[in-house]
């Protein structure tokens, strides 16, 4: 068990337990967190975490809005570097599911239930929605461009959203290695290929 510090940085000490939960939640998922398990596992005391987090929903709906503003500087940066919408919205797609293999603990706690109620929890529900609004921009660039019609638009922006948090989900439970010899490459290439499908999919 790690020595119980005495003294930290106040801002240091939220750092330390956000960083001591996203290691929890990668390695024994998210039902093992608790705020005495959390300072424990940051070596500080067990009164320590209520200074930062009333309780131990408020402390993943913290973790929740970082993995959504970390989530959302990626797609936008992958979005900016597509050059054309349809592009952008495969590049998405694909970030997004990248970030899930990236980011476990942050992906796994992001869409937590007991965390979408916006009153008790405004800023991970802000965070999430800002993400969210990524997807919903790029779709209006595709109807502007006149490859999605305004009517397709609401389905395009869910079944992309439902694409990319689907596949994130399978391969992070591990129901993808496996099942087809293709996929037993690189992640990366399997989905660079099914990016390719969703640009002919919406360019025709």
């Amino acid at each position: 068990m790690p020595s119980s510090r005495t003294s930290y940085h106040h801002g240091a000490l939220r750092e330390e337990l956000l960083q001591a939960c996203l290691n929890l939640i990668e390695t024994e998922g998210v039902g093992a967190v608790s705020l005495r398990r959390v300072a424990r596992e940051a070596g500080v005391s067990p009164g320590a975490p209520y200074h930062h987090f009333a309780d131990r929903a408020t402390l993943l709906s913290a973790l929740s809005s970082r993995g959504y503003d970390l989530i959302a500087e990626r797609m936008t940066a992958a979005r900016a570097a597509a050059g054309d919408p349809v592009r952008a919205l495969a590049a998405i797609a694909e970030e997004y599911v990248a970030f899930a293999r990236r980011e476990p603990g942050y992906f796994w706690v992001m869409f937590r239930p007991e965390l979408s109620a916006s009153k008790k929890h405004p800023d991970a529900r802000q965070a999430g929605d800002a993400a969210f609004r990524l997807l919903i921009d790029t779709v209006d660039d595709c109807v502007r461009a006149g490859v999605v019609t305004e009517s397709d638009a609401d389905a395009v922006v869910l079944a992309v959203w439902g694409l990319g948090h689907g596949l994130a989900s399978l391969w992070l439970d591990g129901h993808i290695e496996g099942v087809s010899d293709k996929l037993s490459g690189p992640p990366e290439e399997a989905m660079s290929q099914i990016s390719r499908l969703v640009e002919s999919v919406i360019a025709r």
